[in-house]
């Protein structure tokens, strides 16, 4: 496939009001979960990126019927990548058996979770990728969820795509995961709807909670509590879920190269509206406020279980700060990007316990090291995280994406408030999940 090549040239000013496209882990699990409920489930603001169209399409091969409708603009609203989607649900027991093998693309989310969901078919599935999802680690799912009874090929005893599926006949199982992991966790509580009784997942931390809130949602019986840093999540097995209209938020791990682009900005001053703000998964906030942005949330709201604000965010002097813990969960995906907001702060940011990053769909650590030396910026990789020191001037240069989208957008915000023109190569790798992102940064280039 033909490389994208993009020219960045530096601004002074990232201005305006927008939204951006959907979540993209929300929009996943609506749309599976429409899938195995009763009646038509309608996803207005769905994220039709790559990874996203990756999921109905394997829905559809399940002969799941559905259907995209491009969303409607409503006044003074910019929209990027949403849509209207509708599910036609087949219920727990309706899906069919594939003729083609699905193929999730570069999506973990949708082989994972897709994973759990046909480990209870009376049917076997065939599954696999692109290069890059077929080199990361599936056992983290193969390995329980044939303890629940499922029959699960694959290469090298199951660690790797592809996968051959054979479900059906599970049982509740107990099952302590070895990191926090929001992915092996939803895969586990999809499957546990296909058996008998009650399904336990405990994690030593905390992960995303969308799967949970969704499955609440659609008429689920589960129950979480938790001790400390452990949390303990159970589904109880063979619900009937009912189709629901559900409204995604804008997804705040995209938004975050847009709020990093104009913290830098010598003149930024951006709103952001109705962006996720699920306490799992707004760890960039804390960070980007601990290093002392600019930034507020407005308009909050509750609507179907999942926080939504209103982001706004101005010019600052930012600060190092040292990151580990259970705070890498909530900002996992931000990494990339929170690397270039620290190049440009004073003195020194520590990032660890992140070593997750190793097995994206790039090397993530070595691949934002990489991208951010070229252009100057003082960035050393650890063996689990990264150490950058701020305050030295980046220059344009050629780099590349990995063919990771968020190594793309970090580097070229990175590129924003670089001396010259960068060129980065594989651009086109934004479309797994921001989908007219290259447009949007236009629009927001001089403000309205």
């Amino acid at each position: 496939m033909a490389r994208l090549k993009k020219e960045i040239v530096p601004v002074a000013e990232i201005k305006g009001s927008v939204r951006v496209p959907g979540d993209k882990s929300i929009s996943h699990r609506a749309a599976m979960l429409g899938a195995l409920a009763e009646g038509t489930t309608v996803i207005e603001g769905f994220l039709v990126a790559d990874d996203c169209l990756h999921t109905l399409k394997c829905l559809w091969h399940l002969g799941v019927p559905v259907r995209v409708e491009e969303a409607a603009t409503q006044e003074g609203r910019q929209e990027h990548g949403s849509a209207r989607v509708t599910i036609e649900g087949k219920c727990l027991s309706g899906l069919q058996e594939p003729e083609k093998v699905l193929d999730a693309g570069n999506s973990g989310t949708t082989m994972r979770l897709l994973s759990g969901i046909l480990a209870g078919q009376s049917f076997t599935s065939f599954m696999s990728g692109d290069e890059s999802l077929c080199r990361r680690p599936m056992d983290r799912i193969t390995v329980p969820l044939r303890k629940m009874g499922a029959q699960i090929i694959g290469r090298q005893g199951g660690k790797y795509a592809p996968l051959a599926i054979t479900g059906g006949n599970l049982h509740a199982l107990y099952y302590r995961l070895p990191l926090a992991s929001a992915q092996v966790k939803s895969a586990l509580l999809l499957a546990g709807l296909y058996a008998p009784g009650w399904t336990v997942v405990l994690e030593p931390g905390s992960s995303r909670n969308h799967t949970e809130l969704m499955l609440k949602a659609f008429g689920a019986e589960l129950e979480a509590s938790g001790k400390g840093t452990e949390k303990e999540v159970a589904v109880k097995g063979f619900p009937t879920l009912k189709a629901q209209r559900v409204l995604v938020p804008g997804d705040l791990s995209s938004a975050a190269f847009l709020l990093v682009a104009a913290l830098i900005a010598p003149h930024g001053k951006l709103t952001i509206k109705s962006v996720g703000l699920n306490p799992t998964r707004d760890g960039i906030i804390e960070a980007l406020q601990a290093m002392g942005a600019k930034l507020r949330i407005t308009e909050k709201q509750k609507i179907a279980g999942e926080l939504i604000g209103t982001v706004e965010v101005e010019s600052s002097s930012l600060k190092g700060i040292s990151l580990g813990g259970a705070m890498i969960p909530r900002l996992i995906d931000e990494i990339p990007v929170l690397a270039v907001a620290a190049l440009f702060a004073e003195g020194v940011t520590e990032i660890r316990d992140a070593a997750e990053l190793k097995v994206k769909e790039s090397n993530r650590l070595a691949a934002i090291a990489e991208g951010l030396s070229r252009m100057g910026g003082r960035i050393e990789e650890l063996p689990d995280g990264l150490r950058i020191s701020g305050g030295h001037a980046l220059k344009g240069v050629s780099c590349r994406s990995f063919g990771d989208h968020r190594i793309a957008m970090a580097l070229a915000v990175a590129a924003l408030g670089a001396q010259g023109k960068t060129v980065l190569e594989g651009a086109e790798a934004v479309n797994v999940s921001f989908p007219g992102f290259w447009q949007l940064l236009e629009e927001l280039k001089g403000g309205e």
